[in-house]
């Protein structure tokens, strides 16, 4: 079709192919149940030996709760022992970055950037040595809780710091199109 001289030759089509997934990154969509005055939904369910059924192999040890303010980029921050669970409610949304830096991972230096909250209702398990942050790009509060299977310790914190801009400030931008 013959379009106007503004757009000729700038229109491009949007890619939707899956995104690449980091090694051992699991992202879990959970059911919201809607009705006429309110949601609801599970989160995790425990099996009667205590286990989370949804992650058999992650031990819960603490649960975290966090508000991110607007405009605030969380980055970038990794746990050498830990793996943690992220959840941000469905009224909420977040952009959230991983980057594999284990040495010998088979994704090795992967990124991810994905979108939690947003209407969704997803559980992102991060493993330790996947470094991970956030950007609240909203202009309201995000409140996010997240499940740990190490304790925290403040004399010896598990919690190692990279400069967020590393992989460049706009990496924690939204992507407009």
């Amino acid at each position: 079709m013959e379009t106007i001289d503004k757009v000729r030759g700038k229109i491009y089509i949007q890619k939707y192919q899956a995104m690449n997934v980091i090694e051992g990154v699991k992202i879990v969509d959970l059911k919201n149940h809607l009705d006429e005055e309110s949601d609801f939904g599970e989160l995790l369910r425990l099996t009667d030996s205590g286990k989370l059924e949804l992650f058999p192999n992650f031990s819960l040890k603490q649960i975290n709760r966090t508000r991110l303010n607007p405009g605030s980029v969380k980055a970038w921050h990794v746990h050498f022992q830990q793996d943690e669970l992220w959840y941000i409610f469905p009224s909420n949304s977040l952009i959230v970055g991983l980057w594999d830096i284990r040495a010998r991972s088979k994704t090795q230096d992967v990124t991810m950037r994905m979108v939690l909250g947003g209407g969704n209702s997803q559980l992102l398990l991060i493993p330790k040595g996947v470094a991970h942050g956030s950007a609240n790009i909203s202009l309201n509060h995000v409140d996010m809780l997240y499940f740990t299977n190490q304790h925290f310790n403040s004399k010896d914190p598990d919690e190692g710091r990279i400069n967020w801009d590393i992989l460049g400030s706009d990496f924690w931008k939204p992507v407009r199109d």
